[in-house]
C-alpha cells in the first residue's frame, strides 16, 4: 500500500521533519497525519485558529508530547521518545507560549537559566553578551525583575533564554500572545532578524497576517489537518486565506 505521506529524502539543507504525525489526548485525536519540514536558515510559519493543533505539533517536536503515529526527526535523528532536555542539547530550543519566565528573578537570572546544558555552561558569559547585543534594551534591564517588564520585553527575555542554549533551530509558540498591536509588529521584526544569528525558525501563530509578512513559507492547519502550504507571499494573495484569516 502506498504511503499517503511519503518521507522526503534527507538533504544537507533539511534540518527538521514531521512525517505523518498523529496526536491524541486520551481517546480524542487532535492532529491527523501532518507532514512538514524546515530547511536550514528558513523562517517557516505554522498558522491556524485556536485549537487547530499548532502548539501540539511544536510540543511533539520538542519532546514534551509523544505522537501516537508518524515520526519527527532533526537532521535525520529520530526525536520520538527523546526527552526535552536531550532535544535541546541536540540543537532544538522551544520558546513556550506565554513566555513562562520566573517573575521574581532578574532578566539576567532568567537568561542564565537557558545555559544549564553542560556544553553551554563554559560559554555562558560570551553567550550572555551576544544576547545583550541582539537585544540592547535588555542590557539596561539586566537587574530588573522579569515581572516588572513589559510584555514585549518579556518576550525578548524568553527568546534570549532559548538562545543561551546555543540552538540551531528555534520553535516559537505564539510569541504575539497578549501583546498590543504595535508591540506585535516589533516582536515580529525581531523574529525576522533572528536569521542574522544563523538560526532556523518554526513559528507557530494565530496572527496570520504578521506571520505571512516575515516568513519564507507557511503551513496552514484547520482542525488538526494540513489544508494549505506554500510560499508566504503566495498565501498572502490566496482567496481562501484572505477570507478566513486576513479579514478583507
Amino acid at each position: 500500500m502506498t504511503d499517503p505521506h511519503p518521507a522526503a529524502l534527507p538533504t544537507p539543507d533539511r534540518v527538521l521533519d514531521a512525517h505523518g504525525i498523529d496526536v491524541a489526548y486520551g481517546e480524542v485525536q487532535v492532529v491527523f497525519g501532518v507532514s512538514l519540514h524546515v530547511n536550514k536558515g528558513e523562517l517557516v510559519g505554522l498558522v491556524g485558529g485556536n485549537g487547530s493543533g499548532k502548539s501540539t505539533i511544536l510540543r511533539v517536536l520538542s519532546g514534551m508530547l509523544r505522537a501516537r503515529g508518524g515520526a519527527a526527526t532533526y537532521r535525520g535523528q529520530n526525536l520520538n521518545g527523546v526527552p526535552p532536555h536531550r532535544i535541546t542539547d541536540m540543537g532544538v530550543a522551544h520558546v513556550p507560549m506565554g513566555r513562562q519566565l520566573f517573575g521574581q528573578m532578574t532578566v539576567e537570572e532568567n537568561l542564565l537559566m537557558g545555559a544549564y546544558l553542560p556544553r553551554t555552561k563554559a560559554n555562558r558569559a560570551a553567550n550572555l553578551e551576544k544576547v545583550y547585543a541582539f537585544f540592547p534594551r535588555l542590557t539596561e534591564k539586566r537587574l530588573t525583575q522579569a515581572a516588572a517588564l513589559s510584555g514585549g520585553e518579556q518576550q525578548m527575555v524568553a527568546i534570549g533564554r532559548a538562545l543561551m542554549s546555543e540552538p540551531e533551530v528555534l520553535l516559537m509558540d505564539e510569541p504575539s500572545l497578549g501583546l498590543a498591536p504595535l508591540v506585535v509588529t516589533e516582536v515580529m521584526r525581531v523574529i525576522g532578524n533572528l536569521r542574522e544569528l544563523g538560526l532556523t525558525v518554526l513559528l507557530v501563530e494565530q496572527n496570520v497576517r504578521q506571520v505571512l509578512k516575515v516568513t519564507d513559507r507557511t503551513y496552514v492547519l484547520e482542525l488538526g489537518q494540513l489544508v494549505k502550504e506554500g510560499p508566504s507571499r503566495d498565501l498572502m494573495d490566496d482567496p481562501d486565506i484572505i477570507k478566513a484569516y486576513l479579514g478583507v
